[in-house]
């Protein structure tokens, strides 16, 4: 973990900790119309994954590829979208989301089509334990 690492407040304020790998920690959006997963490098100032280092590039290439195709089957997702926008929040971050065709937004992006509708404290921790679990050997409790 790096001390010097702080999440940015408006991440803060919209997602649930879940954990973190090797590099990156993970969050759950708190928005229940979508899985909607992030990943954020712990690393200070970073805005562009380039200024990763080669090592980290390749590391968090590897963490959003295994959240991704974890996701996809645990959610039987009929399309995963990935995105690392960052136009308001600066921080370096990576979107999962899980997409359905029949989901409300589908099949335009799901940025500020609906206002959120936050999880429930009972589903917060059945997605925190169902992520523990199963990358109970990746996942590091934060």
């Amino acid at each position: 973990m790096n001390p010097a690492f702080t999440l940015h407040p408006r991440l803060s304020e919209d997602c649930i900790t879940l954990g973190r790998f090797g590099l990156c920690r993970l969050l759950l959006m708190n928005d229940s119309h979508y899985p909607w997963f992030i990943l954020v490098p712990e690393k200070s100032d970073l805005t562009e994954i380039y200024q990763l280092s080669k090592l980290d590039r390749m590391r968090i290439t590897e963490e959003s590829s295994f959240l991704t195709e974890n996701l996809a089957d645990l959610y039987r997702a009929d399309k995963m979208n990935i995105a690392a926008i960052g136009n308001l929040v600066p921080q370096l971050h990576i979107h999962h989301i899980v997409r359905y065709k029949n989901d409300a937004a589908w099949p335009a992006p799901v940025w500020g089509r609906f206002d959120r509708t936050p999880y429930t404290e009972d589903r917060i921790a059945a997605i925190t334990d169902q992520m523990h679990y199963r990358f109970k050997d990746f996942l590091i409790k934060v």
